[in-house]
């Protein structure tokens, strides 16, 4: 009897430590995967709250000093939101508060939505990195580069390209493509005459049409050789309708938007949910304080300042999405968990790695470099400000920001609608104010 208990304790035992193990295995995954929740204070999600009243004080003498009409700010620790607050006006004559929930247009903050949704459909299979664009968008075959240009009447010569234009190009910004209405003279001038946007304002289009007339002009250098910042996200637009059978904004909701349970981010914004719109500033050219942008305003073509309440055609991957903070926060917070969010994987652990390693080599970029979609802080941008090494960022025109640190498990986001604006620096600014805030 006694050899019959000393076995049942044995198995009892293994059956205890392979159970502890086994819900130690499950904690560990999901404290990999945290979703968005609020930390019970900031103390609990690793701040200072004495060191981040410093960030309110920066923030409202923005406001105070004429330098901003009003801004969101978050910040995101493990999963928890740690910081949280609205300033300033949404209408600075009513004195109207801008809310924590205005929806914001977010112009180039799209890129990176459009940029999982190319590694989405990578992963399925559609399409490799390094295939031609050319195979999806016929147009794109046997690209030219610009020799010699004339300013005056935007004549120009070229010479063939060495090779064409690959996905992973693109998703570089190497391919040799320029910017419409935000990008050099040259391209400016270029774009315009042949009807080509910017994606910016502009809701009146249709995407597949603009995208096959920018493949058949020519590009500002050789594929691969050079960073230049231009319509390649707007490229991946198309790509995305092309290889997937569906428009980009049903891709984005079905695709992304609705497993993730971001329910404010559209192209356009439906009826209910217009009157949240941020109103978009810009500055007055001699006193350069906050003043109401005119309903239209000439950006090399036409754009409408309150393009996201129209009932638009035009899915720019590019710059075309409004979303809030706390939404973008959802999507940021899937990267960091590896591609995953709250049960719903969108991408592979390696796909994020992926996107948010340098995949440009050499090419200059200043002290960065940049990923498959975002920038890359390197250990000499590291220098520059707190952000670690690794961390990828970005932005939008209409002063909109954000980054997530991996190494500090950190996301951070500002949000103005102003442009343009003399305060630019208030970026980075941010940035140094939060990290002085941490508490370990």
């Amino acid at each position: 009897m006694r050899k019959l208990a000393s076995t049942i304790s044995v198995i009892l035992f293994s059956i205890t430590v392979s159970f502890c193990q086994s819900n130690h295995s499950d904690a560990v995954i999901y404290s990999r995967h945290p979703v968005l929740s609020m930390a019970a204070t900031p103390e609990a999600g690793g701040f200072s709250s004495k060191r981040l009243t410093r960030i309110d004080t920066a923030l409202q003498e923005y406001v105070d000093k004429g330098r901003m009409n009003g801004a969101v700010a978050m910040i995101v620790h493990d999963g928890k939101i740690v910081y949280y607050k609205n300033f300033g006006y949404n209408d600075i004559d009513t004195k109207a508060p801008l809310q924590k929930d205005a929806i914001f247009r977010i112009a180039s903050q799209t890129k990176a939505i459009t940029s999982v949704a190319v590694m989405m459909l990578f992963e399925e299979g559609k399409f490799m990195l390094d295939d031609p664009i050319s195979n999806f968008i016929p147009e794109f075959k046997n690209p030219k580069v610009i020799d010699k240009f004339n300013r005056a009447d935007t004549t120009y010569t070229t010479v063939p390209a060495k090779r064409e234009i690959t996905i992973r190009d693109l998703l570089t910004h190497t391919s040799g493509l320029g910017y419409a209405q935000i990008g050099s003279a040259e391209a400016k001038a270029l774009y315009a005459k042949a009807g080509v946007v910017g994606g910016i304002g502009v809701p009146n289009y249709i995407l597949a049409e603009k995208m096959k007339i920018l493949g058949t002009l020519p590009l500002f250098h050789q594929p691969g050789e050079k960073f230049t910042y231009g319509l390649n996200t707007d490229v991946l637009g198309y790509l995305v309708e092309v290889a997937s059978g569906m428009s980009l904004k049903d891709f984005f909701h079905k695709r992304i938007f609705e497993p993730l349970g971001m329910k404010d981010t559209y192209f356009y914004l439906p009826a209910d949910k217009q009157k949240r719109l941020a109103m978009l500033y810009t500055e007055d050219s001699t006193t350069k304080m906050p003043v109401k942008m005119k309903e239209r305003v000439n950006v090399v073509n036409e754009m409408f300042r309150d393009y996201p309440n129209m009932k638009g055609t035009y899915y720019s991957g590019g710059a075309g999405l409004s979303s809030t903070i706390y939404d973008y926060a959802i999507f940021l917070q899937m990267l960091l968990n590896g591609g995953e969010y709250n049960g719903k994987r969108l991408l592979s652990h390696n796909s994020v790695r992926m996107m948010t390693m340098n995949q440009i080599g050499e090419i200059s970029r200043g002290p960065n470099k940049f990923g498959l979609g975002f920038g890359i802080t390197t250990e000499q941008g590291s220098a520059v400000l707190p952000t670690q090494e690794g961390t990828f960022e970005w932005g939008g025109m209409f002063a909109t920001t954000y980054w997530v640190d991996p190494k500090e498990k950190l996301i951070g986001l500002l949000y103005r609608n102003i442009w343009p604006t003399s305060w630019g620096k208030l970026s980075n600014l941010y940035k140094v104010l939060v990290y002085q805030a941490m508490n370990y």
